[in-house]
């Protein structure tokens, strides 16, 4: 069956109609690129970074989908996803991942040699990750990892090093991306134990909530870090502030641990990252850099 006359299950299998994925993926990675550039960054990297975080997140959640073919009819929320359900076979998710993957590296052709060799890592970190559950209790920081790694590609691409601020907003959005993950991976926590799959919301326990908060807090240290020595002005900090809040919204929505509201608590990252974007463009912006 071909992908025209299949498409909704290949748009189901790779998240199109989901695109929080890629949101959360996105706005950290338009943090490095306007943090790089001290500004706004240049415009082919801009067009060549957005269409590569859809692209790669596209990727990712077909060989997701792929790994877990076996246990998703198991759990209520993915149950009806195209390999659970048979509507896509083995190799056509394998092809359809392995032709995203060629395209995100035509695009990253177009950089330079280092952000070219950086790549190799993210096609490795997109890969491994759905794998992991079942040999860690640690997935989620292997995607955050994998969310992650276009903040250095980004920094290599836009001034050809990576500094030290660089690793700094790696490590934030790392922390960020296991904390949220956690709240998802606390949505599945009940189907996850019955077919022993393994997750950090499995692993904290009735401390995941604590451990969470210590992480976004950690995420929020390291971003004012970046403010300091970035230089950064009032409207970073505005939205720096708007992201603290929104952390401390997630906490207070999530105290009975009820499943929606773990999801809406993950849902709202999207936002908290998104106003720290905002922030940042809003300062560079005022500034006439």
């Amino acid at each position: 069956m071909s992908l025209l006359s299949n498409w909704p299950a290949y748009k189901q299998i790779m998240r199109l109609d989901k695109p929080i994925g890629t949101y959360l993926v996105m706005w950290p990675t338009l943090w490095a690129l306007w943090l790089a550039a001290e500004g706004v960054p240049r415009l082919d990297l801009l067009v060549i970074f957005v269409a590569g975080v859809f692209v790669m997140r596209a990727a990712g959640c077909v060989i997701n989908d792929y790994a877990d073919r076996q246990v998703d009819g198991h759990v209520e929320r993915t149950k009806h996803r195209p390999m659970a359900t048979g509507a896509i076979t083995e190799k056509q998710a394998l092809s359809l991942f392995i032709g995203l993957c060629l395209t995100a590296f035509v695009l990253v052709l177009f950089t330079d040699a280092f952000t070219i060799k950086l790549s190799f890592i993210a096609v490795l970190l997109a890969t491994s990750y759905p794998f992991m559950k079942r040999y860690t209790h640690w997935p989620q920081l292997v995607l955050g990892l994998a969310f992650s790694w276009a903040i250095p590609m980004a920094f290599a691409a836009q001034t050809g090093q990576l500094p030290f601020v660089s690793w700094l907003i790696f490590v934030a959005v790392v922390l960020m991306t296991v904390a949220y993950d956690t709240y998802y991976a606390m949505v599945d926590r009940n189907d996850d134990l019955r077919i022993g799959v393994k997750s950090t919301a499995v692993l904290f326990g009735d401390w995941d909530r604590t451990i969470i908060a210590i992480m976004q807090a950690m995420t929020l240290v390291l971003m004012l870090w970046v403010g300091a020595l970035m230089k950064l002005g009032v409207f970073y900090y505005l939205g720096l502030l708007t992201m603290t809040g929104m952390f401390v919204y997630q906490y207070l929505i999530t105290r009975n641990r009820d499943r929606a509201a773990c999801f809406k608590a993950f849902l709202n990252n999207h936002w908290a990252s998104l106003a720290l974007w905002i922030g940042l463009v809003a300062d560079y912006a005022v500034t006439g850099v």
